[in-house]
């Protein structure tokens, strides 16, 4: 199962934490990781290639 990382962004776009989540395919990953988003970002990894991010202000994803 491919290994993901969701990193919580804080100001200036450094990573504040990061939740390591093991998910069958980019979809599931985006799904648990969208709800991890509150009052900050979240960037969505899997190895070095960026998948997704979450915008806490707006509630909108980008995939990358």
């Amino acid at each position: 199962m491919p290994a993901y990382r969701a990193l919580v962004v804080g100001r200036h776009s450094v990573p504040i934490g990061v939740i390591h989540m093991d998910c069958i395919d980019d979809e599931s990953a985006i799904s648990r990781a969208r709800k991890l988003v509150d009052s900050r970002d979240v960037e969505l990894w899997q190895l070095d290639r960026p998948v997704a991010r979450f915008d806490a202000q707006s509630g909108q994803a980008f995939r990358k």
